[in-house]
């Protein structure tokens, strides 16, 4: 598994919990048939001046087609900066929900 972090400041004023959970309602629902993408969550910060998120892939493929020029353009405009993307590894990983260790 890749995982990805994506972080935003999309402003000086704070997103209150509320507002972050309508912003990001709006777009959740085209990612459910992006290929390779087997979850991701929608982050805020105790502050709200970073919002992002935190996504799960198969394999990075995937995960580098999906964050292509039009996706950061797009994303860049909605919340006013360009976003930083940080690239993980998931060697282990601890599925609560079923009971089970994936390696």
């Amino acid at each position: 598994m890749i995982v990805t972090i994506v972080r935003f400041a999309p402003s000086e004023q704070p997103l209150t919990a509320n507002e972050a959970r309508e912003l990001f309602l709006s777009n959740a629902a085209s990612y459910l048939d992006v290929p390779g993408l087997a979850c991701k969550a929608y982050l805020r910060s105790d502050d709200g001046l970073v919002v992002g998120g935190c996504y799960w892939w198969t394999d990075r493929a995937s995960a580098e087609a999906r964050f292509n020029a039009d996706w950061l353009a797009g994303v860049t405009e909605k919340y006013g900066t360009a976003p930083t993307i940080e690239w993980f590894d998931a060697p282990v990983i601890v599925d609560g929900r079923a009971g089970e260790v994936i390696s």
